[in-house]
């Protein structure tokens, strides 16, 4: 029974047959619904623009850092930004770890976000089939092994440190095995710091062991010496305890911490292939050259344990040789090829689109994945069959489905917030290395995604959360790194030209990350930029000097230099407020980087060259004097804190840093800014002794002449308190330093 077709102007139903292409009423459909989506993209974009504000460059640059991905955060801090001044930097570059990163009672910056736990958490006791089996493949050096032995018999308590995925947590189950205790129980990784103790049963009925993996701490809930007498206390005499650690926890005076130093990995192997067959079979495969190439790699010890399993396959003839030389990279290769096939019924387009997604946000929060992952879905439907309206399921799917397919887990973890850290369910790949091999088999492999892709991306650039953002701009960094041409002409410079500052902001994070995992070439397209004539790219290219210019800071100033120089001679009487305040500001980054003493050496060598660079140099040491450690109100400044340690080895910044105050307190332009933050100095001052100390140090120091000394002098007469107190009691303190000259 045929349907009548609608008359025109009246209601009637609507045909039951899907409009063709070329058909009127599928072009007025497909035009309808082409103008209700401009309506609606005309509609966020004008909402996108209200909510668009200039972010300062310190503040971006923490969020970079929070949320970068994990494969791009180890080491992140140390190249581009560090967020410390003057003290040693730990050897920590891509993803791998070298060498004691504690250093005295300071440690350095954390930048994953682990959770915390207050509450009760759960425990449990390892089988003691268990602990035989990792005892038949157990290797160490068994003078570490027993030494760490005599320890936790004297201490009972034990904090081993070390990289992730090098045998720590099997050291730790086997120390506590050897001691031949009744019982050995794991505690919950989300355990913290002053819960510690209460998760320690009593010791009455036979001795016990305890292992806390992977303790969740942070720069304001570090774990402390009374946490663990406490604990110590509460295990008595029969109990013992073993923490282990990244090299990154915070730790504050804790006198039981040991470095635990992974076995070779040729021995794991040979461990391992002992056990799956005879000593002559497994002495023949370990004189293969694939294995021989395997070992010169660098691979984790689980990686090693799979190889293993390989091996033995292939000694009994159920896997050939190529197998053998494929097992790393290959295998995680064809596994992201197939997720990607054409064929629809093995995973969904929806399901591609989630790999995607994960690909981008891996170790982020999973319902946040899951939205942008529906997100892509609809921008991929539209290329795959434009008629279809894409359907996305509000309730059905199962988390633990779509992780099972993604070869992926869920955990706890906080996450980064401007209003502080939040617990988050998280997802992430088992194998770091899948996002980039994915992303590449995406970009490269199926270039007929690229527009939705591009679309997806630039909607995520747009968004309000700096995570989604941040990780926009991470997803772009591995394409350029993969096809460095056609990232940046299709994502990157339209980025970068755009008017929305978020998009432009997305675009310096983009390279600069991109400069991160290696991408060659970045720092001449900044040169480029900043010596050109489009004003949004030199704005995209002074900041990314601030955030790569640690690694190259004479050259980053150079070019900071020259774009101030042609913004005073362009406009010398309309300065290009935006512009300058963006030049001050990466000048700051650069202060407070890692290559601070030589950033220090190249303003005090260029202070007097002109106005321009004079102004500079100031704008930006002033910004830089304002920030606290962890960015806290009444936190240590970072610059005081600098001179303080510098003053004792008498070494650059001891002089240096009194040389730009006085050149700032003098100069008519940044008087008053100056005088502000030395006003801040002193009110921290009267909540911190250590600031007292180090102003008190520094403040003879920038009076040569008696002009300096009256207007020190004043200031510290005449400051109020906070909120019209009285003038703070270390102000008299302080003035009494000064010595008129």
């Amino acid at each position: 029974m045929s349907t009548p077709e609608p008359q025109p102007g009246g209601g009637g139903p609507a045909p039951d047959r899907p409009l063709a292409d070329g058909d009127p009423k599928a072009t007025d459909a497909k035009d309808t619904k082409d103008a209700k989506d401009a309506s609606r993209r005309e509609g966020a974009d004008d909402e996108s623009e209200e909510r668009d504000q200039p972010q300062n460059a310190w503040s971006a640059r923490r969020d970079l850092v929070d949320h970068s991905p994990r494969s791009m955060r180890v080491g992140a801090r140390a190249r581009f930004g560090g967020g410390t001044v003057g003290g040693d930097q730990n050897n920590v570059t891509g993803n791998q770890v070298d060498g004691d990163v504690i250093m005295g009672t300071k440690t350095v910056y954390q930048f994953s976000m682990p959770g915390f736990s207050g509450s009760a958490s759960a425990s449990g006791e390892v089988p003691a089939a268990t602990l035989e089996r990792l005892a038949e493949h157990f290797v160490a050096d068994e003078t570490l092994v027993g030494g760490l032995l005599d320890r936790l018999r004297r201490d009972h308590v034990l904090i081993l440190s070390g990289a992730r995925f090098t045998g720590r947590r099997t050291a730790a189950l086997m120390l506590l095995h050897r001691l031949g205790l009744a019982a050995v129980r794991t505690l919950d990784r989300d355990t913290g710091p002053s819960a510690l103790a209460d998760q320690l049963g009593a010791q009455e009925d036979g001795s016990r062991g305890y292992v806390l993996c992977d303790l969740s701490t942070r720069r304001d809930r570090p774990l402390r010496e009374p946490h663990l007498l406490a604990a110590r206390d509460r295990l008595g005499e029969h109990g013992y305890l073993i923490v282990t650690v990244d090299d990154t926890a915070v730790l504050e005076d804790v006198p039981f911490t040991a470095a635990w130093r992974p076995p070779d990995a040729a021995d794991v192997l040979a461990a391992h292939l002992r056990t799956r067959t005879d000593a002559g079979t497994a002495a023949k495969l370990l004189e293969l050259p694939d294995v021989a190439e395997f070992l010169a790699g660098s691979h984790q010890l689980r990686e090693v344990v799979g190889f293993a399993q390989v091996l033995a396959r292939h000694a009994a003839g159920e896997l050939g040789a190529d197998a053998v030389a494929q097992y790393s990279l290959g295998s995680l290769e064809s596994q992201v090829r197939e997720w990607f096939e054409e064929d629809e019924a093995s995973v969904h387009l929806r399901d591609k689109a989630f790999l995607v997604a994960l690909a981008a946000f891996d170790g982020g929060p999973y319902a946040l994945t899951a939205e942008v992952s529906d997100l892509l879905y609809r921008l991929l439907q539209e290329t795959w069959n434009r008629s279809q309206e894409p359907e996305v399921p509000v309730f059905g799917t199962h988390i633990g489905k779509r992780l099972q397919l993604a070869r992926a887990e869920r955990f706890e973890e906080d996450e980064h917030t401007e209003w502080g850290p939040v617990p988050q369910q998280k997802a992430r790949f088992v194998d770091e290395r899948v996002s980039y091999v994915l992303l590449r088999e995406v970009w490269t492999g199926h270039p007929s995604a690229r527009p939705a892709l591009i679309g997806w991306l630039r909607r995520l650039a747009d968004d309000g959360r700096p995570l989604v953002r941040t990780r926009a701009a991470s997803t772009v960094a591995v394409l350029a790194r993969t096809d460095l041409p056609s990232a940046m002409a299709l994502v990157i410079e339209p980025w970068g030209t755009s008017k929305p500052f978020r998009q432009r902001l997305v675009a310096v994070n983009a390279l600069t990350l991109a400069h991160l995992i290696d991408t060659p070439h970045v720092p001449r397209i900044l040169d480029s930029w900043c010596e050109g004539e489009d004003p949004r790219l030199r704005w995209v290219a002074v900041r990314a000097y601030g955030l790569i210019g640690p690694e190259r800071p004479e050259q980053a100033l150079a070019a900071l230099r020259g774009a101030v120089r042609r913004l005073y001679e362009d406009e010398p009487d309309d300065l290009d407020g935006e512009m300058a305040r963006e030049l001050a500001e990466a000048v700051e980054l650069l202060l407070l980087s890692p290559a601070s003493d030589r950033v220090l050496a190249e303003l005090r060598g260029h202070l007097d060259d002109d106005r321009a660079v004079h102004d500079l140099a100031l704008g930006g040491f002033v910004n830089a004097c304002r920030r606290t450690e962890d960015g806290e109100r009444y936190g240590t400044p970072l610059v005081l804190d600098w001179y303080a340690r510098s003053a004792q080895e008498d070494s650059e910044p001891a002089h240096g840093i009194p040389l730009l105050w006085r050149a700032a307190l003098a100069d008519p332009r940044a008087t008053r800014h100056a005088l502000d933050v030395l006003r801040e100095w002193v009110l921290i001052a009267d909540r911190a002794t250590a600031t007292e100390w180090a102003l008190a140090a520094l403040l003879p120091r920038l009076v040569t002449s008696p002009a300096e000394y009256d207007r020190l002098s004043h200031l510290l007469r005449t400051m109020p308190g906070e909120d019209g107190d009285p003038p703070p009691s270390v102000a008299a303190r302080l003035h009494a330093v000064l010595s008129p000259r």
